[in-house]
């Protein structure tokens, strides 16, 4: 079976090519940061034509890279949503123009479905039932995931995303978008407890996040400084960014997992790539004996082999030989992931 998965929700277009018994064959990634970094974030419109530019070199190049040919595909699967309109309406042309074409199945996939289900294509992958810890540019959720398409949010940001709040703290220390990796690395340079922020909803009894207030000490402190802004002194601030952010995340996720009794934890998504992050969670687990699953590093951001192992775990559930018929698709901007469900 070869799976072909295509992911343009947003500002990456993605494409891999997945075989459920051989792993992923091949991938290729296209991201538009250095045409969106002018502007300060994501222009839709350019987004979209950005992904007419690149879905089909790469699914060429991933093709080829294989030594696949297109009547070789048994599946499409794309991003049917959330995202961008225009940017989910390139993705799901051209995999409802090739499923059409070739008499296969087009599988759409939700967004956060396929980073739920990222760390499948892991050396170690997950088992269900499971917490899971999805962080991204877009998104702040605690889930509980009992099964395949079995997904209830258990909490999640009431105001800003996790790596909404890295970027805008990236922009008030000088860094250029996207600013996580800028942050993860001047946080590296500074010293803990030197400047002390809040941490947002950390003592509250749920498991909702709020980063809103926290961008916004960042930015309070950075005015009410009366000396000069040393390197030192946003390397200091950034790690106290960071360092109430891994708090208020390694918090709430131990409390997930405490209340619905689980002892595996997934975390995914962009955010999730983070170094600090990562190194947080896994001694806070390790002490309490609770096994933490990540995807590999390279498929953490948006990706086409995501797309297509989550299509490849539903595959089963879908009647086999199943073509697309249909003359149209839709797409869905915005989509619950609990309404995802297949199972």
């Amino acid at each position: 079976m070869l799976i072909l998965g295509i992911e343009s929700s947003c500002d990456e277009t993605g494409v891999a090519l997945y075989d459920p018994e051989k792993g992923l064959l091949a991938d290729a990634l296209h991201s538009q940061i250095e045409m969106h970094r002018l502007y300060g974030g994501v222009v839709p419109e350019l987004a979209s034509r950005d992904h007419i530019r690149r879905v089909i070199p790469l699914i060429n190049a991933v093709m080829d890279k294989a030594g696949k040919k297109p009547s070789d595909l048994s599946a499409v699967a794309v991003t049917e949503g959330p995202g961008l309109a225009g940017a989910l309406l390139v993705g799901n042309s051209v995999a409802h123009g090739i499923g059409f074409a070739l008499g296969v199945p087009v599988i759409g996939i939700h967004h956060l479905e396929g980073h739920l289900l990222s760390p499948l294509l892991s050396d170690n992958p997950p088992k269900f039932p499971f917490i899971a810890l999805l962080v991204s540019g877009g998104h702040t959720q605690l889930m509980e995931v009992k099964g395949l398409g079995e997904y209830s949010v258990i909490g999640e940001t009431l105001d800003d995303a996790v790596g909404e709040a890295f970027d805008k703290t990236a922009q008030a220390l000088g860094k250029a978008y996207p600013g996580g990796p800028a942050v993860s690395a001047m946080a590296d340079m500074g010293q803990s407890g030197v400047i002390d922020l809040p941490r947002p909803l950390l003592h509250s009894p749920d498991c909702n996040f709020s980063f809103s207030g926290l961008k916004t000490a960042v930015m309070n402190t950075i005015r009410k400084h009366s000396g000069p802004l040393t390197d030192e002194y946003k390397n200091d601030l950034a790690r106290a960014f960071v360092d109430s952010v891994t708090e208020v995340l390694v918090a709430k996720s131990l409390r997930a997992l405490k209340h619905y009794g689980y002892k595996s934890l997934v975390v995914a998504g962009g955010v999730s790539a983070n170094k600090q992050l990562r190194e947080a969670l896994r001694s806070a687990c390790g002490k309490r004996g609770v096994k933490i699953y990540f995807p590999p590093a390279a498929l953490c951001t948006d990706n086409g082999a995501m797309i297509a192992a989550a299509a490849a775990a539903h595959l089963k559930e879908i009647s086999e030989g199943a073509s697309e018929k249909e003359d149209g698709f839709s797409i869905k901007p915005r989509w619950s992931l609990e309404e995802s469900g297949r199972a």
